[in-house]
Formats: C-alpha cells, sequence, structure tokens
C-alpha cells in the first residue's frame, strides 16, 4: 500500500517533556524504527509531522529578540527543516539503501477563512492557566485549554492545495521516501495579481495529510499520536475506544476542535473521498493499526 502516516507533534517531542534536541532526537528515532518497520513490510510511504511544540518554541525565541520577530509562515518553514532534517537522518541511519528526502512544502489557504478570525491551533508548551493568562495579556496571544493545562492557540485555516503534491508523485515514482506537509505545511495564498505569499498561520497537520493523501491516491492515510484511539465521551467516565468504524457514524464536531477533531474530520473526509482506510493510533502501534489489531480504523463499512 502507499500510505501516508502523519507523525503528531507531541508524538515526537511528548506532552510536558523538556523541549531539547537530545529528547527530540531520542524520541524521532524511536518513531523512525516504527516507520521503518511499515517500508520493510513492503509498503510505499509518505510522512508528514506536526510542529506545534517546535514552531512555539522557535515563536518564543523570535519573540524574545530586540528586533521584529519572524512571521509564523517563516517559523512554519524552519521548523519543518528542523524535525525533517533529525527524521530523515533516522530514517537513513534505520533504512540502509533506502532513498530518503524532505521537501518543504506550500499548501494554499484562503484569505477569508474564518478560522482567522477564531484561533484553535495549539501551539508552544503548556502552561497553568494563571501563567498562560499572564502571558496572553502581556503579549497579545489567544490562549485556551488543552487536556488539563493551557497552550498559546494561533490561527488553522483549511488546506486547500499542497502545491508540491506533483514533485512528490515524482519522487514516489523514483522510489524516495519524502518527509514533507512538515507542521502542516507553509500557509501561502494567491495574490490577486499573481503568485504566492505566506501568512500568519500553521495548518492543522492531518487535514493537510488527508488532503495530501487524496491527491497522491494514497491507500492509507495513518496519524500517529501520543493516545490509543478515538474515545468517545473522553474525559469522562463513560470514555471508551474506538476499534472498527464506518467513517459516517462518525461526527468530527462530537471531537476536540484543536486535537481529535482535525484527526476524525481528516480520517473522514479521506475514507468518503477515496474508499481508502485510515487509522488513528499510538505511534509504537502503528503496524498493528495497519493489521487492523489496534487504533481506531475508520473505512466505508467499518469492518
Amino acid at each position: 500500500m502507499l500510505i501516508v502516516a502523519a507523525l503528531g507533534g507531541n508524538a515526537l517531542l511528548r506532552r510536558g517533556e523538556p523541549m531539547t534536541g537530545e529528547n527530540q532526537r531520542a524520541n524521532i528515532r524511536a518513531a523512525a524504527a516504527v516507520l521503518a518497520q511499515l517500508v520493510q513490510a513492503g509498503h510505499r510511504l509518505v510522512v508528514t509531522h506536526g510542529n506545534g511544540p517546535q514552531v512555539g518554541l522557535l515563536a518564543l525565541q523570535a519573540a524574545a529578540t530586540p528586533d521584529a520577530p519572524f512571521p509564523l509562515d517563516v517559523l512554519d518553514a524552519e521548523s519543518a527543516g528542523m524535525v525533517g532534517y533529525v527524521l530523515q537522518q533516522e530514517l537513513d541511519n534505520a533504512l540502509p539503501g533506502h532513498l530518503v528526502t524532505t521537501l518543504l512544502t506550500q499548501v494554499r489557504v484562503d484569505p477569508q477563512d474564518p478560522a482567522f478570525r477564531q484561533p484553535t491551533k495549539p501551539i508552544g508548551p503548556v502552561y497553568d492557566r494563571a501563567e498562560a493568562e499572564r502571558l496572553a495579556a502581556a503579549r497579545g496571544w489567544t490562549v485556551a485549554p488543552d487536556t488539563d493545562r493551557w497552550r498559546r492557540v494561533v490561527a488553522s485555516p483549511a488546506p486547500l492545495e499542497i502545491l508540491e503534491a506533483p514533485v512528490l508523485k515524482l519522487l514516489l515514482a523514483q522510489g524516495v521516501i519524502p518527509i514533507c506537509v512538515g507542521g502542516g505545511g507553509i500557509p501561502v495564498v494567491a495574490l490577486p495579481q499573481g503568485g504566492l505569499t505566506g501568512v500568519e498561520a500553521v495548518i492543522d497537520k492531518d487535514l493537510a495529510s488527508g488532503l495530501l493523501a487524496r491527491q497522491l491516491g494514497a491507500d492509507m492515510l495513518l496519524m500517529l499520536t501520543d493516545v490509543a484511539a478515538v474515545y468517545r465521551d473522553f474525559g469522562t467516565p463513560q470514555a471508551r475506544p474506538l476499534a472498527a468504524v464506518a467513517a459516517d457514524a462518525l461526527s468530527p464536531a462530537d471531537f476536540p476542535a484543536g486535537s481529535m477533531g482535525p484527526k476524525v474530520r481528516a480520517a473522514v473526509d479521506f475514507v468518503r473521498a477515496t474508499g481508502g482506510r485510515a487509522g488513528i493510533g499510538r505511534l509504537e502501534d502503528a503496524a498493528a493499526i495497519v493489521a487492523g489489531t489496534a487504533g481506531t480504523r475508520i473505512s466505508a463499512s467499518g469492518g
């Protein structure tokens, strides 16, 4: 199968873990070992990844400089290169004889997307509520709850087109494993006079990965994170994991907008558009999710 595997930012730099190069390297090495199993099983692979912790850290560093900080689209590109470099190197180490490359990926969005007026995408470290509200007041941030802590949230417009999809098709035809759509890709808009320009936003990595999977004609969209499955009534005593489920039985609106909601939406949209399969679960369960024995598996029939 051709699998688009989307690595969550929190699977690469775990929630609450110090944001150090050493921790990121160790987590990416573990992720590369898991992804290598899919390639060794004969699957073709496209790797995408989140950047929430990383781009948030870069934004904090940029804001600490006396000069004007770089805009978010540039930081998106920087984080894609930062994570992509280490991921490419660790995949090279885990898969000798295979070709791996990182491609900076532009993603077209609508400049009138209502998401620009209602930020929902968490980035950066977690804070307690008092600290988050203090930082919001001092820096002009929007903050929101993220499980039991708080984080900065930014605009997350819907992806409309992966502009480098034709390049990715060429790479796949040559047997290359591409790492792309880092952090959801670099958000750009079309200018009225022609050409493109970046915009201040972070695109949801799962929605962009789902769009990419559709554009590439993938067989499976695999979203790997730090939770075992999609849960009904998550955070309540009635919470229960979903195993095999039909796309038509899921409503993205029933899940949190800043976390599991986009994963469910990406899965449902991909399955409905292609008839393929989608899976959501823990990074370490990737092979089992593909085999149908772990995580949440979404298909047209639910079988």
